[in-house]
């Protein structure tokens, strides 16, 4: 009842009402963006949903363009702007999916969608964290996001995904906010972001 009729509800809701809210502060990300990234503002990118449906995930841009002598992109840590580490640290950048919960593409909470390349490494536990659509947040990332292991976060996934209901996202939805503010969990131990993940190796 609460997966099939209530979520989606609620989910259409609160992103549309969020949507307006924040009308402001997305005009003036995509002006500070625009020009710190050569007039483009969003990143597009595929990633699974649902039943690894693939869909075309938004955020804002927060790394420029910039590559080395042989062609090659620099590091995250090298190409993300000024703006775009503010629009990180705060999570802003997650914004833009706000469309992608009124599409039906996501959900405000559930397991983050990861990058489609990862697909064929996922072992058959791992797979489950498709059951459901991808969230803004989830489990894994109110309880450590990129400084806890691959492994970590998908057994937070899973759990999620057997676990679902109204009290658990209302609990997640709060720690998101302390997050939030707190600016805890954006960077992993190594890396600007998170390292990729390359399979089952470690296990």
């Amino acid at each position: 009842m609460y997966q099939k009729f209530i979520k989606p509800t609620v989910d259409f809701l609160v992103a549309g009402f969020m949507l307006i809210l924040a009308l402001p502060i997305l005009l003036l990300l995509i002006l500070l963006l625009s020009v710190a990234n050569n007039g483009n503002h969003l990143f597009f990118q595929l990633r699974p949903g649902k039943d690894e449906k693939i869909f075309k995930l938004l955020k804002f841009k927060t790394m420029n363009d910039k590559r080395d002598a042989n062609g090659d992109l620099l590091s995250d840590a090298k190409r993300l702007t000024k703006i775009g580490r503010f629009v990180r640290k705060t999570s802003l950048d997650e914004l833009p999916q706000l469309i992608n919960v009124l599409k039906g593409d996501m959900s405000l909470i559930g397991p983050r969608p990861l990058l489609v390349e990862y697909l064929p490494l996922y072992d058959n536990v791992q797979k489950q964290r498709h059951k459901v659509k991808p969230g803004i947040t989830g489990y894994a990332q109110v309880n450590g996001r990129n400084t806890i292991s691959w492994q970590q976060k998908f057994e937070y996934d899973v759990w999620y995904i057997n676990n679902i209901s109204l009290i658990l996202d209302i609990k997640i939805a709060f720690l998101t906010i302390k997050k939030v503010f707190r600016s805890e969990g954006i960077s992993s131990a190594t890396a600007a972001t998170m390292e990729k993940f390359t399979g089952n190796q470690e296990k």
